[in-house]
């Protein structure tokens, strides 16, 4: 890459992670997830206000194309930071789909996830649906695209929250992650379906269309047992093997090695990368011996506080970066579809929670985490517009709407931690003196104090 390009490249990704962390702090201050803070400073940089003020130097710092090297850079920094987003929140998280959440989860993804989903279809099938509907004129792709906006919950953004909050070491956070990784391989096959009725092929190959998505959903369950059973003991083989010296003398390399593996394989499977990520976080602390953990201890806790230092929020701010609000948006549409959606997701998880056994203000956590809608919501919006499947109002709807789900997630659980009160009363009020399993979060240990 030349000089010429490569300067107002670096320039661009100054902004961008200064911005993002900036912002993030402000938020923080002012008792907003960080993560409203960064997506915030990508929004400022954007096509939404310094792209539409002045277009010229947007195109020179973030590229003006595919065909752009600044454009392809962003684009692999930002599958980078959800990549390293996804192994913190799988190297901090407990016991996902331990013994103790598998009946909770169960009665969430068994009722939680497909009731909201249902309830949405139905509502979506005695509409009009000429205000949402895209170029394809698709109106069953529309109905699957609102009913998957419904029910939805954003791996990404919860887990940042869960770590900002320090508590992505408790049992409400297993019990949140494995519910929302085991809904989103159903709820992106249906995505997947979607795209291809709005692309006009199912009438030509509807047969081939379903057992296709049938053969991804179970790649990806099969996938995930593996990697959740299996790897960790493997991992623990290879690591104190003598023979390895990357894990004996770079361990840093070692765990970096084991994450773009998980994340390689994925890509050979077509399973979902995200998924890989988390997975191999998990998988690494998972495998760890006594000896192991005291040896890369350190250097896991090295690089998640780089990633969540640098990839992480440059990942957010080029989320931020992504969202255009020139091109279309309509109060009265926000307004309906937000209110409306929130209600269906928080009375389905209600229910599902309270027949799973829990009473009072865990079924409240619950049912607001479960509605943090985040990056899914963002991806879902993209991929559904540039499909054609909806048009430019309702993207910027789905948008707005993944964000102030996420953002009145991250308030209601800070209050609830800083009021003292338990996330699930069955483990007491949440320990917020290390935002991983072991490695300790000044930012958590600060709020707990106030």
């Amino acid at each position: 890459m030349p000089t010429e390009t490569l300067t107002p490249l670096v320039l661009g990704l100054l902004l961008l992670i200064g911005g993002a962390s900036l912002l993030g702090q402000v938020a923080a201050r002012l008792r907003q997830p960080k993560v409203v803070g960064e997506i915030l400073a990508g929004v400022l940089l954007g096509p939404s206000l310094l792209g539409l003020l002045a277009p010229g130097v947007t195109a020179d710092l973030f590229g003006d194309g595919d065909q752009d090297p600044a454009t392809a850079v962003l684009g692999f920094l930002y599958h980078l930071g959800l990549l390293m987003l996804m192994f913190v929140a799988g190297a901090s998280v407990r016991n996902v789909l331990a013994k103790e959440n598998r009946r909770p989860t169960a009665w969430l993804l068994g009722l939680g996830t497909p009731l909201p989903f249902f309830l949405a279809l139905g509502i979506a099938a005695v509409l009009p649906l000429d205000a949402v509907i895209g170029e394809a004129g698709s109106r069953p792709a529309v109905m699957l695209v609102i009913a998957i906006a419904a029910a939805v919950t954003s791996i990404p953004v919860i887990s940042k929250i869960f770590y900002d909050l320090g508590i992505l070491h408790t049992r409400f956070a297993s019990l949140m992650l494995g519910r929302a990784v085991l809904e989103d391989i159903v709820l992106w096959g249906v995505l997947a379906l979607a795209t291809a009725i709005a692309s006009a092929t199912v009438a030509s190959a509807g047969g081939a269309l379903a057992e296709a998505v049938s053969i991804h959903v179970a790649t990806n369950i099969v996938y995930i047992v593996l990697a959740m059973t299996a790897a960790p003991a493997v991992l623990r083989r290879l690591g104190r093997a003598r023979w390895n010296v990357v894990a004996s003398q770079a361990p840093i390399a070692w765990i970096m090695v084991v994450l773009l593996g998980y994340v390689a394989t994925a890509a050979y499977l077509d399973v979902t990368l995200a998924f890989a990520a988390f997975l191999a976080g998990f998988g690494i602390v998972g495998g760890m011996s006594r000896t192991e953990h005291h040896r890369l201890r350190a250097p896991l806790d090295s690089t998640i506080q780089v990633s969540s230092a640098v990839f992480i929020p440059l990942y957010f701010a080029i989320v931020g970066f992504r969202l255009d609000f020139t091109r279309g948006f309509s109060g009265p549409m926000l307004v309906t579809f937000l209110v409306g959606s929130s209600v269906v997701v928080l009375l389905s998880i209600g229910l599902a929670a309270r027949l799973a056994g829990f009473r009072g203000l865990d079924i409240a956590n619950l049912a607001i985490t479960c509605n943090a809608r985040g990056g899914p919501g963002i991806v879902l919006g993209s991929v559904a517009f540039d499909a054609g499947i909806i048009n430019a109002p309702f993207f910027t709807t789905l948008v707005c709407t993944a964000v102030l789900t996420s953002q009145a997630c991250g308030l209601w659980l800070d209050f609830v931690l800083r009021k003292g009160w338990p996330l699930l009363s069955s483990e007491g009020p949440a320990d917020l003196h290390s935002s991983s399993p072991n490695a300790p979060s000044t930012n958590a240990a600060a709020r707990s104090k106030t």
